[in-house]
């Protein structure tokens, strides 16, 4: 196996870890808020369950771009080092803009979550706040897609 090779599996390995780690914490933390929340206004479960699994779209992220990279058959024993490069900051790019993504929309959704279990009509608010997060994610989702065209 190739220095190449084995860096660009390094940079998958990062893409789907850690966007997957951010996304379970931040839906976490949405379901955290909803147990409390559910005490207060159970009716409201729909509302809830919408928030807390936002946070979930950066490990769908991460999946897609190891999806979109993986399925173009480019990585081989006779890649390059530049492809194995590119992958490998795809990897870090997805990974890490996901993961703290995932963490920053956790907080939002959790606290919106609490917010309408407290009696205030903010759902569509908290959406609203809830997709500046994401934003950067599908930024680096599309850089991903980007770098992988490009190989």
């Amino acid at each position: 196996m190739t220095t190449a090779v084995i860096l660009a599996y390094i940079g998958l390995a990062i893409m789907l870890i850690f966007s997957g780690i951010g996304s379970a914490v931040g839906v976490s933390k949405g379901g955290n808020a909803t147990v409390g929340a559910l005490k207060k206004k159970p009716d409201k479960f729909g509302s809830y369950l919408l928030l807390s699994a936002l946070p979930g779209t950066q490990g769908l992220y991460g999946f897609a771009g190891f999806f979109i990279i993986n399925s173009q058959g480019i990585i081989t024993a006779d890649m390059t080092m530049l492809q194995g490069v590119a992958i490998m900051a795809a990897g870090l790019t997805l990974g890490f803009v996901g993961f703290f993504s995932a963490l920053n929309q956790g907080t939002v959704t959790s606290n919106g979550i609490a917010g309408i279990g407290s009696g205030h009509d903010i759902f569509g608010k908290t959406m609203v706040l809830a997709v500046f997060p994401e934003l950067y994610a599908i930024i680096a989702f599309a850089a991903t897609f980007l770098i992988s065209m490009s190989l």
